[in-house]
């Protein structure tokens, strides 16, 4: 079995690079909307058949056995060719809970099928009114014999519409003294009686996010993972991870290379206002990259990122958004068109992306909610 962490790091984004530039369809490059799972079926088969379905995942369980600075050039490459990470929440979650906190029979289970997509998932966790403060979640599991009954509702579930399971937290003590206490973790079959999944259509007209109604919903106990009552440990694991990844400099990066290049062709850059204002965009873009380096730096020294690492989130994001309204500026009366606009023989959708910068600073963790982290865990200021 080839050991990819033997490679020098310039090797191995080489190799990274061609199998992506080789394998991963040119049509869904960048794609505007998520890709559904009919679409990136093929990719999926590729992926497992060349045995990298799995990054981060121990080589004796299937995984490529990645370190972290390999793992890193792998989600850049990833991103500098816009590859989708539509349906890849059981790797990189359900995956790795399970080998953490899972008995050896769910491993035995759940991982093979994970590996090779034959389960898709979607993650429960926001509710209405328990979103960034995921803590409030009302979703209840009563535990009746060998399975657990659940009923409520999760909300801003990603393409729920195309998973055959759902992880979720539940609350299995409501009388816990804390409400981050009394809180666990299950995995549940979605083609099920009890749940009802209702796609949510965005600004974008796109249906990627879904309410999901639990009625007396069923899943067996040996689905719980972990302890009773200490689901919350497992999902400040998961938001850890998800905190580096989503504060990529890779969301900025993009965007400002698409809006110097449609300006360009717009003659925007001919107004002195507007370069001072692309100016700044690109000083925020290379800032927030060179802190980027410094919490990656940490990983690979294999460091635990600390509350800091929330910076990158908000910055990011709001960088996004920042040049996203530039773009609509600089097609000016064509700034509201649907579709893609031809500039110098390339078609540039300049609305789509602005839409696309809208959720951002609210998915996996408000910005809101991570000020309130960095006031209080980094500048230890007065709650």
């Amino acid at each position: 079995m080839k050991n990819w962490n033997d490679m020098s790091d310039a090797d191995f984004r080489q190799e990274v690079r061609r199998f992506l530039e080789t394998e991963y369809p040119a049509t869904l490059r960048h794609a505007a909307h998520r890709p559904r799972i009919h679409e990136l079926r093929p990719w999926l088969q590729k992926l497992h058949a060349a045995g990298w379905s799995a990054p981060a995942w121990p080589a004796e369980y299937g995984g490529m056995g990645l370190n972290p600075a390999k793992l890193l050039i792998l989600y850049d490459e990833e991103q500098r060719l816009g590859v989708s990470r539509g349906v890849d929440m059981g790797v990189q979650m359900v995956g790795p809970l399970v080998l953490h906190f899972g008995t050896q029979a769910q491993k035995d289970h759940w991982l093979p099928r994970i590996l090779s997509y034959e389960t898709i998932w979607c993650q429960g966790y926001s509710e209405p009114g328990a979103g960034s403060d995921l803590a409030n979640l009302r979703t209840q599991a009563v535990l009746e014999g060998d399975e657990f009954v659940i009923n409520g509702q999760k909300i801003w579930t990603t393409m729920a519409q195309d998973a055959t399971h759902i992880f979720m937290l539940v609350r299995t003590d409501p009388n816990a003294p804390k409400k981050q206490q009394g809180i666990s973790f299950l995995l549940a079959r979605m083609d099920q009686p009890g749940i009802t999944v209702r796609p949510i259509k965005t600004l974008a007209g796109e249906e990627e996010f879904c309410e999901v109604f639990l009625d007396n919903a069923r899943t067996p106990r040996e689905n719980l993972v972990g302890e009773m009552n200490k689901g919350w440990t497992m999902a400040k694991a998961l938001l850890s991870f998800e905190r580096i990844f989503i504060g990529s400099p890779n969301l900025a990066q993009n965007a400002l290379i698409q809006l110097e290049g449609f300006a360009r062709g717009r003659g925007a850059f001919e107004d002195p206002v507007f370069r001072d204002r692309f100016a700044q965009a690109a000083l925020d873009v290379e800032d927030h990259a060179a802190l980027y380096t410094r919490f990656a730096d940490q990983l690979k020294r294999g460091e635990t990122l600390g509350s800091d690492v929330s910076i990158l989130k908000v910055w990011v994001t709001e960088t996004f958004q920042r040049i996203t309204e530039l773009m609509i500026e600089a097609a000016g009366p064509d700034g509201g068109t649907v579709g893609p606009l031809q500039i110098n023989n390339v078609g540039v959708d300049i609305l789509s992306s602005f839409y696309k910068a809208r959720p951002s600073t609210i998915y996996g963790g408000s910005n809101e909610i991570q000020r309130n982290i960095l006031a209080k865990a980094v500048l230890e200021l007065p709650e």
